[in-house]
């Protein structure tokens, strides 16, 4: 199974554990990952990062399409699939039209077409004021995890040289 990480997975690594310039080891393992067809993100998520414009968005544009993944043909019906989900639940509008405007709903979206699971820092939430990326998953049989479950799963090790 694949990842498709979360916008807020880069942004905290940046700014918190894994900054970009002392623990490349981190960027360097989602690149080696990447390569091998296990780790990814979404288009939606690239353009998030994009409007950053800083470091993080200069080391996402080197990426490209084969990191940051378009919209494809198996994802038109599990769009359908998730927003049907989010519109029958007890959301407030507002939080339903503005899930379904952004990166959450297409990562969701893309998970459930290919199998992939997300990685998120989010958290599931009772809130009827904001869809949240786990409950969404849960909503549609998308499984989901922290980063930091991710990188246990499958034994990352930054290991400092001599």
């Amino acid at each position: 199974m694949a990842y498709l990480l979360d916008a807020n997975v880069f942004i905290q690594a940046k700014n918190l554990h894994y900054g970009l310039d002392f623990c490349p080891a981190f960027w360097d393992w989602l690149i080696r990952e990447n390569g091998s067809g296990e780790v990814f993100s979404i288009e939606k998520v690239g353009d998030e990062i994009a409007a950053g414009a800083d470091d993080l968005s200069v080391w996402a544009a080197a990426r490209g399409d084969g990191f940051f993944l378009r919209p494809d043909q198996p994802m038109a019906a599990a769009l359908a699939t998730v927003s049907t989900w989010v519109s029958a639940q007890n959301y407030e509008p507002v939080a339903v039209n503005t899930f379904l405007q952004v990166a959450d709903y297409y990562l969701v979206a893309h998970a459930l077409a290919h199998n992939h699971a997300v990685v998120t820092h989010e958290i599931p939430q009772n809130s009827l004021r904001r869809v949240k990326i786990p409950n969404a998953c849960i909503g549609v049989g998308v499984k989901f995890m922290t980063p930091y479950e991710m990188l246990r799963v499958e034994r990352a090790n930054f290991i400092l040289g001599r």
